[in-house]
């Protein structure tokens, strides 16, 4: 048993370290197409947002859609390790690195890709000024994709896993039926929206995704779901490199074919280890950021009024003067307390 736990931590740190060299590496030809084509978001100013404007005026031209760096890099590696053995089924060594397995990481690589196709369509059309006020896809239209594709993922827990069940932490698993997709589907398209509302400022979203990925993957190595916690370690070694690029000033932005799919496949894992109800607290910061959100626009639809300068809350401390990497600096730091809290929550819950 030490044996295989020993194996399975260097399979993990050793792939991690592989999808960061796979990423820098990937990082030169991606930063020539971005800047070639001029994939850039641009910095509107049209009275909307003031503040925002006038405080991101100088990042005007920086190209967004970096995210491509994750999740290519992800697919890169898990594709190679399941062709490698068939190309050499004599290597023990190739043999032993896949983890494309149906059980674990099939349907998380499934949801990666397809979200980060809706967020790459969605980038394209707002650097080429397609769509609602030439910003991209509208806010309906989005939320109608990114609830189709974790409708499918409902349906493939419900009917293909038969999983009926939720865990309600150091209660036990409650069988809630036919409840089970809908709270799924809230569950995938909250926590995607929640990211992307974080991805505001130069590394924030990559930093706070960072904590949130090894949280996961050192639960999904406490129930012994292998696959799983080395599917998100690669997460991490693909974001090191794109946070490498991204921390201010910044080469390139995540962009939603990155923030919507990391979301995505956020809430995925969450579920696969049905310890979801440990993601308020693991990703604090995403529901911080979303909520400052929601009470702005209640409030200024039904009040008249601001609640903060600009929102999300990380565009409120701009304002309020806090230098950008002050915040987040603080707000990783805040990410990985959280995140270390989730995980001992988790641990102890599932010694119980």
């Amino acid at each position: 048993m030490e044996t295989t736990i020993n194996f399975q931590i260097i399979r993990i740190l050793f792939m991690t370290f592989l999808a960061f060299v796979i990423a820098i590496a990937l990082t030169p030809a991606l930063a020539h197409f971005l800047y070639k084509f001029r994939l850039s978001k641009e910095i509107r100013n049209e009275g909307i947002t003031p503040i925002y404007s006038r405080l991101h005026a100088p990042k005007a031209g920086t190209p967004t859609m970096g995210g491509i760096l994750v999740w290519i890099s992800v697919l890169i590696l898990i594709l190679l390790s399941a062709v490698l053995p068939k190309i050499f089924p004599s290597s023990e060594f190739f043999s032993r690195i896949d983890f494309l397995s149906r059980a674990e990481t099939l349907l998380p690589l499934g949801a990666l890709i397809a979200s980060a196709m809706v967020g790459f369509v969605d980038d394209i059309f707002n650097t080429r000024k397609i769509g609602a006020s030439g910003g991209g896809l509208r806010i309906r239209h989005k939320i109608l994709l990114y609830f189709l594709i974790a409708l499918f993922g409902a349906y493939w827990f419900y009917a293909k896993l038969d999983w009926t069940t939720i865990h309600v932490p150091f209660a036990g698993n409650f069988d809630i039926g036919i409840w089970y997709i809908p709270i799924f589907v809230f569950i995938i398209v909250s926590t995607a929206f929640s990211v992307n509302e974080t991805d505001g400022l130069d590394g924030l979203a990559g930093g706070t995704l960072l904590a949130a990925f090894g949280a996961y993957g050192a639960i999904a190595f406490a129930q012994q779901r292998y696959d799983l916690a080395l599917f998100c370690a690669v997460i991490i070694g693909a974001l090191l490199a794109f946070l490498w690029f991204n921390i201010n000033p910044a080469r390139f932005f995540m962009g939603d074919t990155g923030s919507m799919s990391l979301g995505v496949t956020l809430g995925i894992i969450a579920m696969l280890t049905n310890s979801a109800l440990f993601l308020p607290i693991i990703g604090l910061v995403f529901i911080i950021e979303a909520l400052s959100v929601i009470v702005q626009v209640i409030s200024r639809k039904f009040f008249h009024r601001k609640v903060f300068l600009s929102a999300p809350i990380h565009h409120h401390l701009e304002a309020r003067g806090w230098p950008e990497p002050k915040i987040v600096m603080r707000f990783w730091i805040v990410s990985a307390v959280t995140a270390v809290l989730g995980l001992v929550l988790a641990i102890m819950d599932f010694q119980r």
